[in-house]
């Protein structure tokens, strides 16, 4: 009796090109996620909070937060993956409160320095999990 050689299939890896627009595209998923959270919670903060500039920066991170987690939630990405993709996002807004409360920075610096920033730690934390939304 002879043993008869298997042949098992694996499946490709997905060509660098196929893999980097997934990677594109899931990053603009979640912004798009966050503008639609941004858009429907703000409505629910009174004025008088979101007119402080430290306030409404941290509302809005929170209300873009949701929605990301929300969509990612729906995207089936585990527990880890959205806790850590939040505080990408929700970091830059707290670590550049210090400087506006000492006054070193303006509520306009504090908000653009603290939406570029996001946008920067978000992906950086996608890059670290590449594998995980590149898939």
């Amino acid at each position: 009796m002879t043993a008869q050689p298997v042949t098992v299939a694996v499946p490709a890896a997905r060509p660098r090109h196929r893999r980097v627009l997934r990677f594109a595209g899931h990053y603009a998923e979640m912004v798009a996620a966050m503008v639609v959270g941004m858009m429907l919670l703000a409505p629910l903060w009174p004025d008088a909070w979101t007119a402080r500039p430290d306030v409404g920066a941290l509302v809005m991170a929170a209300n873009m937060t949701a929605g990301m987690a929300l969509w990612m939630a729906i995207r089936r990405h585990t527990a880890r993956q959205i806790t850590e993709m939040s505080a990408a996002m929700c970091a830059p807004f707290v670590l550049l409160l210090a400087p506006y409360w000492a006054g070193l920075i303006t509520g306009e610096v504090l908000m653009l320095a603290g939406h570029v920033l996001m946008f920067l730690t978000m992906f950086a934390a996608m890059l670290w999990r590449r594998d995980e939304y590149a898939h």
